[in-house]
């Protein structure tokens, strides 16, 4: 019995590690523009919700975002395009006048 089991972890183990193995995760930066704490909060859980991705990290003094990503799961335009459907441009989309009119006066950056 515990041979059995053994053998079904390991089994289940080795199939793991090959769908990890096809994963093809791609780390890559880009310019977001923003100006405080809050645009960091939007901007960062915009980019987490896109399926694929792993870690988003913007940074508000250099307005760049750090991402690490999943090639197989998504894309760079699905990301730039989810950053910029909550008001915030990207130096690959611009978000939309009527989102952006939306946002905090604080977070109103110059376009």
């Amino acid at each position: 019995m515990k041979k059995g089991i053994l053998l079904a972890v390991a089994v289940i183990s080795m199939l793991a590690l090959s769908f990890t193995a096809n994963a093809e995760t791609k780390k890559t930066s880009f310019k977001v523009s923003g100006n405080c704490g809050m645009c960091e909060k939007k901007i960062e859980t915009a980019a987490k919700l896109v399926e694929g991705v792993a870690m988003a990290d913007w940074d508000k003094k250099t307005k760049e975002m750090n991402l690490t990503y999943d090639t197989n799961k998504t894309n760079l335009d699905e990301i730039h395009k989810a950053i910029a459907k909550v008001g915030y441009d990207t130096d690959k989309v611009k978000a939309e006048d009527a989102v952006y009119n939306k946002l905090h006066s604080c977070c109103k950056y110059d376009r």
